[in-house]
Formats: structure tokens, sequence, C-alpha cells
């Protein structure tokens, strides 16, 4: 069974060491080190990790990030290769399901953020799987969005999502698409077709988790 999701976290925790601690994400205000904590606290520290999606504990778990960050560098990139056997999100059992997208986002993350960066050839499994999971993505990410929206993977899928008004198709490879849907729609290759305004606002909406 191929691993996708050892194969993304092998490419990112390379391309971390390649790059050093300082240099540019996509995600705003991160450089790699504050990236690499992340993944660190998502893995290791579950008594922090629930503050990447509940408010309540996101203060927390940024002072426990930050406490991350300050290790040197190589310490943070070799825990990011190679989780922990206990860790609920990167066991054997779930490392598959919980990881392969979340792998792959981080390591476009890093790629995107430098000068010339091509979308990669991904293997059709990669791209089958990431469909998978783009899919119920889009059902709660655009579950309220004001139009007719249809998520389009070819060869892959098709969901219809919105609450209703003006068509919008929202078309890409299921990489592309877990890409934008989760909050990288600057990035993301992607074809929108509609109205102009309505794809504007869908360009803008905070998306992901």
């Amino acid at each position: 069974m191929p691993r996708y999701a050892r194969a993304e976290r092998e490419a990112l925790a390379d391309l971390l060491l390649a790059l050093g601690p300082d240099a540019p994400t996509i995600n705003e205000g991160w450089v790699t080190r504050d990236l690499a904590a992340h993944l660190v606290l998502r893995e290791r520290r579950p008594d922090a990790a629930g503050g990447i999606v509940l408010p309540p504990l996101r203060g927390y778990a940024e002072r426990v990030r930050r406490e991350l960050a300050a290790r040197p560098y190589p310490e943070l990139v070799a825990q990011v290769r190679r989780p922990p056997l206990w860790s609920p999100v990167s066991n054997p059992v779930t490392d598959e399901l919980a990881n392969t997208m979340e792998f792959f986002i981080h390591h476009e993350d890093v790629r995107r953020a430098g000068a010339g960066w091509q979308p990669r050839e991904l293997p059709a499994g990669l791209q089958s799987a990431l469909w998978k999971r783009a899919a119920p993505l889009a059902r709660l990410a655009l579950r309220r969005f004001p139009a007719d929206l249809y998520v389009q993977a070819p060869g892959h899928g098709e969901i219809s999502v919105g609450r209703g008004g003006e068509p919008l198709r929202l078309v890409g490879p299921p990489a592309e698409l877990a890409l934008f849907l989760s909050g990288r729609q600057r990035v993301a290759r992607v074809q929108l077709d509609g109205p102009t305004e309505t794809a504007r606002r869908l360009r803008a909406a905070s998306l992901g988790m």
C-alpha cells in the first residue's frame, strides 16, 4: 500500500533542512521554523494541539508553539521527520488518514513561497487520496457560501455545495483543490467559472480550519 503521508513528510523534512529556519512560507507571519514547530505541537503535545482548531485554547497552543520554535532547528526537523508511535494522529493506524493531506499542504506551503515554483507531477494514487479528503472539506468549508457551487476534479469526481444563488464552478486537480479549500487560494492553480464578483468573494473567503 502506498505511504503518501510518509513520502510527503520526508520530502518536507528534507526541504526544511535545505532551506534553513528562516525561509518564508505562505502562512502569514510564519517562517520555516514556525511551521516545523506547529507540526511538532500537533503530533507531540496533545495538551496543546486542540488549540489549532478550538479558539479558547488558541492562546495556550501559541505559547507552546513558540517554546518549541525556540529549540535547535535540526532537532525540531528531526522530530517532524520521526513522529512518536504513540501520537494520536501519527501512529501506524492513523498516519495515512490524518497526515496525507496535512503534509502535502505544508510541503506546498514551503515550496510555493519560493520563486519560480511549479505544481508537481503527483502520482495518480496521491491525487485520488487527496480528492477523498478535499471533497468532505469542500462540503464543510463551502456549505454557507452564497452560490450554487460545483466543485469538480476531472477524472475523480464532482460535488455540489453552497446555500444557493448564482452558479459558480470550481475546477482543478485534487491537489490544487485541497490547497484552495484549506485557505491557500492565492497559490492554488484552479479555474473559477461564473460571475466575476462571486468568484472574487470565493477567492477572498476565509477557508480551512
